[in-house]
């Protein structure tokens, strides 16, 4: 679980940590989906994530996203999508044109999700540069 949470904890911060001004409130929320998906149906995971990620590139509402893959535990999948707020995630993005093809393309792997939640940057971070 740590290990988990440490490299969640990276992907959060990454992306935003050369452009965030440090004294400047972040309005951003990070949505984490934690995935099991069988070694069968891996590609297709794969495939359909590649697929949806054009209708999140499309979204006003969407910052970055990015698909992680388990190296110990090859059934576990990461997907973090950086919103420029909860809110826009769920009144905008599921409101908008591009949520039901990018919801038809992923509806196959809902019954694999083990979390799905937003977190909040917290002041506490490092990064080497």
């Amino acid at each position: 679980m740590k290990t988990l949470v440490t490299i969640i904890t990276l992907f959060i911060m990454y992306p935003f940590a050369s452009t965030m001004d440090q004294s400047a409130p972040t309005t951003f929320s990070t949505e984490i989906i934690r995935y099991s998906i069988p070694e069968q149906d891996r590609q297709h995971f794969e495939t359909a994530y590649a697929e949806a990620g054009k209708y999140l590139q499309a979204s006003p509402y969407c910052l970055s996203y990015q698909v992680l893959h388990g190296n110990e535990e090859p059934q576990h999948y990461i997907v973090v999508i950086h919103w420029t707020s909860q809110t826009d995630h769920l009144q905008g993005f599921r409101k908008s044109q591009q949520f039901p093809p990018f919801f038809n393309l992923v509806k196959p792997f809902y019954n694999n999700i083990e979390e799905m939640k937003h977190y909040d940057l917290t002041p506490t971070q490092w990064i080497r540069k």
